[in-house]
């Protein structure tokens, strides 16, 4: 092998022992033989080896510094025993978990016969006002429970479980595997019992010995005020029951607000339109608006023009964790100007025109009215 052992490991020379063991353990997930199919990968492996084997041992790596190759050849694999089947195999158990089927898959549990329930979604609607001040919720939702006959054990009532002869009990079984550059240990979770370490003597006949049902359960949550689209609540171990008395997972409830036909919402304010006549535009009022609090009275400024927008303070939606404080409630006065009117009323129209004709140099009903409702 060629090259220097800091630069194949990609550290520099002061680097700390942690730095070189996640260099090593980074290449040599890389190129491992059994997950690098490249023609190189098994040659780069053995020199990532080498190097970690040097220089993962202060003694070794000490006289490398000092005397380079010559002062650790004939050391050979002095750091690890490639005939022992734990040690080196345990180091790989830890570099390859997640390699499903791999060299130590890291997936079994040694003497654990219980594991956490799955975690569950359940997507729920809420009308608009339900959003808005919260409130508790019925729910059903299917999951797994803990078998009411056997207890969760799986075993018929009267019998119980025996250590699995196949890993005994250890949950795991270990396979030498010989490769160019020593044996290896591969381990993997036991198929006899799935990792438990027992196997049941007679299945519950109630669930088939897995120890859980499919049931549908009533649930009452509380929805706070305030929540909106996509937000999410998380209802403690009320997921999937565990296996063999494990905790359960949890229920994530999503929730999605339904459209409201009169309000729109905007972060913590709500929007409306109300429509007034010309005359309530020019003469001021006040009226009765709808709100999510109910009717309220909303003053109309005289001279308002269209599209100006009112506001109602702490009517909007209450701030999510903190319902004292609210946003605000927008209101868009549209005004209605009518197609048709009769006989009197535009004689009196024509007569205000008339005056306001005197004094602003316009004249003709048509003017009058513009000079009314000009757009902002």
């Amino acid at each position: 092998m060629s090259g220097d052992y800091y630069e194949i490991l990609g550290v520099p020379r002061n680097a700390k022992k942690e730095e070189i063991k996640h260099a090593y353990r980074r290449l040599a997930r890389q190129y491992h033989p059994d997950i690098n199919k490249e023609s190189v990968a098994e040659e780069r492996f053995k020199e990532i080896n080498r190097a970690y084997e040097v220089l993962s041992e202060p003694e070794t790596r000490a006289r490398y510094d000092q005397f380079g190759e010559a002062g650790v050849s004939g050391a050979g694999a002095a750091g690890f025993d490639y005939g022992d089947m734990g040690g080196f195999a345990d180091i790989f158990e830890t570099i390859f978990s997640g390699f499903g089927g791999g060299v130590g898959a890291g997936t079994a549990r040694r003497g654990s016969s219980t594991s956490r329930g799955d975690d569950l979604r359940l997507d729920l609607k809420l009308g608009f006002a339900e959003a808005v001040f919260g409130g508790e919720k019925e729910i059903r939702i299917p999951h797994l429970e803990n078998c009411q006959v056997c207890n969760g054990s799986g075993a018929k009532p009267g019998t119980g479980a025996k250590t699995c002869p196949t890993c005994n009990g250890q949950g795991q079984v270990r396979r030498a595997t010989r490769t160019p550059f020593g044996n290896f240990a591969q381990v993997s979770t036991c198929p006899t019992c799935n990792g438990s370490g027992e196997v049941i003597e007679e299945k519950c006949e109630a669930c088939g010995g897995s120890g859980r049902k499919q049931e549908t359960k009533k649930l009452k949550i509380t929805i706070p005020a305030g929540v909106d689209n996509g937000t999410r609540l998380r209802v403690a171990k009320e997921g999937d029951a565990g296996m063999r008395g494990g905790t359960p997972g949890d229920l994530y409830v999503y929730l999605f607000v339904e459209a409201d036909k009169e309000f729109t919402r905007e972060g913590m304010n709500i929007h409306s339109e109300i429509t007034i006549s010309y005359l309530q535009a020019i003469l001021g009022c006040t009226i009765q608006i709808n709100t999510v609090d109910g009717l309220q009275e909303l003053e109309i400024p005289a001279g308002i023009q269209p599209n100006a927008e009112l506001m109602l303070e702490d009517r909007g939606v209450p701030k999510l964790g903190n319902s004292s404080i609210r946003g605000d409630h927008l209101i868009t006065v549209k005004i209605s100007i009518p197609t048709r009117i009769n006989t009197e009323e535009r004689e009196l129209l024509e007569q205000l025109a008339h005056i306001k004709g005197k004094s602003h140099g316009k004249g003709g009903l048509e003017g009058f009215l513009g000079s009314l409702f000009h757009h902002k």
